[in-house]
């Protein structure tokens, strides 16, 4: 398996991905002088903005893929406080943070109340807990990228490694009863939906290109991996037509929560 994640490649809709961070930082309270962790920080810039405007103390990205920490450390040469380093959210646990943030990563890991327990353990007493995950997998973007996953010549030995990440995503009414049930004195739960105005159907094959296809890339070669974009391709425009612009309303679940 290869490091498949190409900051690049994440940043062509850099705007539109940011969008989701603003709203999901928005309902986090500062943390003064306090400790955030940011999981799944990618190459860094919006950690930085993090750190910045919740005044936190102290600062901590961690990212699995070697690439994107590459692009993350030039940040901590620039804002004091502010460090990064390898490591799984899958398996992450900490102690006394003010902060745990998760921008779009959550749902690459699996078990998610499991997660969520971990996570709230830990925090510093008063810490908050926020995070995002697309809830997009009923769109075609994402139906079709696990359809062609599964096609002989591109299937993982490991089962539909497109599909799952939709399978560990819950409705934002289940973190609502997991937060509570994880003892939050605050919280908040919602489904939104992004409408990012597309220049093609093709720019959705750009777009996930950068984020769902990361697991198949790292598994084939150059070669199988672009016909399967090009497969993926041909499915997308047979199912949505060619459509210039093309709207894509893309939900996600933003949930904050703060605890005794």
């Amino acid at each position: 398996m290869t490091d498949a994640w190409d900051p690049e490649q994440y940043r062509r809709f850099a705007a539109e991905r940011r969008q989701p961070f603003d709203d999901l930082k928005a309902l986090c309270m500062p943390v003064p002088g306090g400790r955030v962790v940011d999981l799944g920080c990618g190459s860094g810039e919006l950690t930085a903005e993090l750190h910045r405007d919740l005044r936190a103390a102290d600062t901590l990205g961690i990212d699995r893929s070697e690439a994107m920490l590459a692009e993350a450390v030039r940040w901590s040469d620039e804002v004091p406080g502010l460090h990064f380093e390898l490591g799984d959210l899958s398996a992450w646990r900490g102690n006394d943070v003010d902060l745990v943030f998760a921008n779009a990563s959550l749902h690459w890991s699996p078990e998610h109340p499991d997660l969520l327990a971990r996570l709230r353990s830990s925090l510093a007493p008063g810490g908050q807990l926020a995070f995002q995950v697309p809830a997009t997998f009923g769109h075609p973007s994402h139906v079709l990228a696990a359809e062609v996953a599964a096609e002989p010549r591109f299937a993982g030995p490991g089962g539909n490694d497109v599909e799952r990440p939709g399978h560990s995503v819950l409705t934002p009414s289940r973190y609502a009863e997991i937060l509570h049930a994880l003892g939050s004195v605050q919280q908040h739960a919602r489904l939104q939906v992004y409408g990012h105005e597309l220049p093609s159907v093709e720019a959705v094959v750009e777009w996930v290109r950068g984020t769902l296809l990361t697991p198949v890339r790292s598994r084939l070669d150059e070669a199988t991996f672009d016909a399967y974009v090009d497969r993926y391709r041909e499915r997308l425009l047979q199912e949505l037509g060619q459509q210039r612009p093309y709207f894509y309303a893309f939900s996600r679940i933003l949930c904050w929560a703060r605890f005794p």
